[in-house]
């Protein structure tokens, strides 16, 4: 394991924090939750029929000792999480609408962490990405300040740690979302021990090139230093001129970030997407999330081609957040 999630583990062990995985019977959360469990690490919930997931757990040879189970269809607690709802929902569904989504485990299990049952959910071995976000975004809801989640990766290799963002959720994310992504991610930095030093990225630095694209992230650096004054941020940048100390002296002489940054920002989900698999492909640096930033209380979407020790490893930083 790395240094990254050994500091992780260590953050989050011990303080009872209690994790949801709606997807119960599948193999690769069952192997991740029993190591979890058997460490210490935190307190698990899975969510499926008691009788089934028990009988996955044999054939196995897992054991399940201090893993929680909630089946929708006989939970004791479905009434308060169905007025929950309804109340959560606001005049769009009614207590028969209520009983009948929450059959479904995503929504089952956002409403566990929704009512104080679960610190935070991890979910989509075997479910979409909007599958496991429209709950939580129904549900949880983002926090004050902020429109939209969205979802960064933290990029490691050896001691070197970077955070991309958007790479997972906004396709075409305007000035005022690109600020609050922005914001989003120092915080999201800070938990992983990273200094948050900003760079909103374009293909223009400091107004070399003119374009709708540029100003838009022109426009957001502005608006990020309005909401957050304090924070290192900078830009728009190509760049060489965030990371490189000799390029920004040359383009940005007089930025903040002198060539220094640890956090990018960029323009667009298809600029963030390629970005992360060429560091990831070219430069072998290990793509840690996507993590889910700006959500009330703690979602995570997991691939569907994951492993257990991806799960684990999603399930920490979950818990980290919460």
């Amino acid at each position: 394991m790395s240094d990254l999630f050994a500091t992780l583990k260590e953050k989050v062990s011990g303080q009872q924090i209690k994790i949801v995985f709606p997807e119960g019977l599948d193999e690769r959360i069952l192997t991740a939750v029993n190591r979890l469990a058997g460490e210490g690490v935190l307190k698990p919930i899975l969510v499926g029929s008691q009788q089934e997931i028990q009988k996955k757990a044999n054939e196995l040879n897992l054991t399940l000792d201090g893993v929680e189970i909630f089946d929708p269809a006989n939970y004791e607690g479905m009434d308060e999480l169905v007025a929950s709802f309804v109340e959560r929902r606001k005049g769009k569904a009614t207590e028969e609408d209520a009983r009948k989504i929450l059959l479904d485990e995503n929504y089952f299990g956002t409403m566990l962490v929704h009512v104080g049952k679960a610190h935070g959910l991890v979910s989509g071995a075997a479910h979409s990405t909007a599958d496991t976000v429209r709950p939580a975004l129904q549900i949880i809801k983002t926090k004050e300040g902020i429109k939209k989640t969205s979802g960064v990766f933290i990029m490691v290799r050896g001691d070197e740690k970077y955070v991309f963002a958007d790479c997972a959720i906004n396709i075409a994310p305007d000035s005022q979302d690109l600020a609050e992504i922005a914001i989003a991610s120092a915080e999201t930095a800070k938990m992983f021990d990273i200094d948050p030093r900003v760079a909103l990225l374009s293909f223009s630095t400091k107004g070399s090139a003119k374009s709708p694209e540029t100003e838009k992230v022109a426009d957001a650096v502005k608006l990020a230093k309005e909401l957050e004054p304090r924070l290192t941020l900078d830009g728009e940048f190509q760049f060489d001129a965030a990371f490189v100390p000799s390029v920004a002296e040359k383009k940005a002489p007089g930025s903040i970030l002198k060539g220094d940054a640890n956090i990018f920002v960029f323009p667009s989900l298809e600029a963030g997407n390629i970005g992360y698999k060429i560091a990831q492909r070219l430069g072998n640096f290990e793509a840690v999330g996507p993590i889910l930033q700006g959500l009330n209380k703690p979602v995570n979407d997991l691939s569907r081609g994951c492993n257990a020790e991806d799960v684990y490893k999603l399930a920490l930083i979950t818990a980290a957040q919460a």
